[in-house]
């Protein structure tokens, strides 16, 4: 039997770590060419090696619209096209609300909400371009389905992925693209790290505290890792799936059940 993505070539942005590494392996398993898209050629190159030789790494600020551009162009022209495109690239961050500033709120929605926008607007172009279609899966958050105090920004911008999700999805799916996202819970990354640090500063509460938290509320008991996601990544993407459009798939052991 052929792999499920043979012949297929992926674009997975923030693919050098986390959730967005493991998506990247979890691909080239199954067949993909995989381009592993990220801040820094370095760890680009890294990851790449650590996933074997169906996979490439590229250097690419989702900030900037001209490294999205050469991007697609060099991925295109390396590997014929683009079929699919995982935006997994985000960044995290906390401040109280009546001390958010904007240059947090930009830092944040410039990678969250403005890179994923462009960067899916601009394979969806080289996609409409080579006439075959293709799957987009974005990587949202549970924080996108409900805020928390002191992540005004974080969840605003996670919300902003699922109604991008849903007017990219509407637009896109005559040419045969297929838009979906995936709402993960409390993932244990080298971000979560981060977050447990803030969650202690901005809430005055213990460091370890919002792990305790997650889990406490999550019905299936514990912290997701970042192969939980891979399955429905997966799933999103293939023809499988056909007929799944404009949908946020929590993959969050049931912490929201909706």
């Amino acid at each position: 039997m052929a792999a499920k993505f043979e012949g297929k070539t992926v674009i997975v942005t923030g693919g050098a770590s986390g959730i967005g590494l493991a998506i990247a392996k979890g691909f080239a398993g199954q067949g993909a060419r995989v381009c592993v898209a990220d801040v820094a050629q370095d760890r680009c190159d890294a990851a790449a090696r650590e996933i074997g030789a169906a996979a490439f790494g590229h250097a690419l600020d989702v900030r900037e619209r001209r490294s999205i551009e050469k991007l697609v162009e060099d991925v295109a022209g390396k590997a014929g096209g683009v079929d699919i495109l995982v935006n997994s690239a985000g960044v995290f961050g906390m401040q109280a609300f009546i001390d958010i500033t904007e240059a947090e709120f930009d830092r944040i929605y410039g990678v969250n909400a403005r890179g994923l926008l462009f960067v899916t607007q601009i394979v969806a172009r080289q996609m409409i371009k080579q006439g075959r279609g293709g799957a987009i899966v974005n990587v949202a958050s549970g924080a996108g389905r409900r805020a928390s105090p002191g992540a005004t920004i974080y969840s605003s911008s996670k919300a902003a992925v699922i109604s991008i999700t849903q007017a990219a999805a509407s637009e896109l799916i005559p040419h045969g693209i297929r838009v979906n996202a995936i709402a993960p819970g409390a993932v244990a990354t080298p971000m979560w790290k981060q977050v447990e640090q803030e969650f202690s500063k901005v809430l005055n509460v213990p460091v370890g505290g919002a792990e305790a938290a997650q889990v406490g509320h999550t019905p299936a008991g514990r912290m997701a890792t970042p192969e939980d996601q891979v399955g429905a990544v997966l799933f999103l993407a293939s023809a499988e799936s056909a007929y799944v459009v404009g949908q946020t798939l929590n993959v969050d052991g049931g912490l929201y059940m909706n």
